[in-house]
């Protein structure tokens, strides 16, 4: 299904955000197309993430708070070999070094063994607020503050595929979690238990409660170019 099917949004609006994009441009494409409706959502996507947002329209972002305390399922590569300042592509590699001997079982076997409630630090360039601003504001500042530290709990995990990418491994795994569990801080604790550095290469959010990715919208590609060339007239 495409955005620009539909006439009028409903209260409650299922998309799938694409690469490239934070959460916030979502919400602007779609009210420079729809009108300034008041929409909000029930939980942010980084920028490199893709998949599944809930928008509420209207009246329907007073169902927001309920809806932000769903559990969440996410399918995640999480490339073997290398860490980095984020726990994903996007930052500074701090750590690389090359594990040619990584069995498929093994890894599979500390894949399962993330099934748990785990006490876990928070990445730095996460949402997450501290006084009020996100832990990203303080790591892009450069100003240095304790690393978090929160139990995240994991409902169900399969590991879905392994395999080579050069010089590297990717291990694909599907994260099945509640509220507050940071799929990076899983990607780099699965990691530390196989005693390689860890960081997520894709992530992608499939449901959020019993809503699925297969059932939102997708925003067309003319309205994604347009936004991305006129992106600075849309944010005055």
């Amino acid at each position: 299904m495409i955005l620009d099917e539909i006439k009028t949004l409903p209260e409650l609006l299922l998309v799938d955000k694409p690469l490239g994009i934070s959460s916030f441009d979502v919400i602007r494409i779609i009210q420079k197309h729809f009108g300034k409706e008041k929409i909000g959502h029930a939980g942010t996507l980084d920028p490199l993430a893709t998949g599944l947002m809930l928008l509420g329209v209207n009246r329907g972002t007073k169902k927001l708070t309920s809806l932000t305390q769903l559990g969440k399922t996410y399918i995640t590569d999480i490339l073997l070999g290398k860490k980095t300042t984020t726990g994903d592509l996007e930052g500074e590699i701090i750590e690389e070094k090359q594990y040619p001997d990584l069995k498929e079982k093994e890894v599979e076997n500390i894949v399962y063994s993330l099934r748990d409630v785990v006490e876990l630090p928070v990445s730095l360039f996460s949402a997450l607020k501290k006084d009020g601003k996100p832990l990203y504001y303080y790591a892009r500042e450069g100003i240095k503050i304790e690393t978090p530290i929160r139990p995240m709990s994991v409902l169900d995990v399969s590991m879905l595929d392994f395999y080579k990418q050069e010089p590297f491994e990717i291990v694909r795994v599907r994260f099945a979690v509640s509220k507050g569990t940071y799929i990076r801080s899983l990607g780099e604790e699965l990691g530390r238990r196989l005693g390689v550095p860890a960081t997520l290469a894709s992530l992608r959010r499939v449901k959020i409660g019993d809503f699925r990715v297969e059932d939102s919208y997708t925003i067309p590609e003319n309205w994604l170019q347009d936004f991305k060339n006129n992106k600075k007239d849309l944010l005055k």
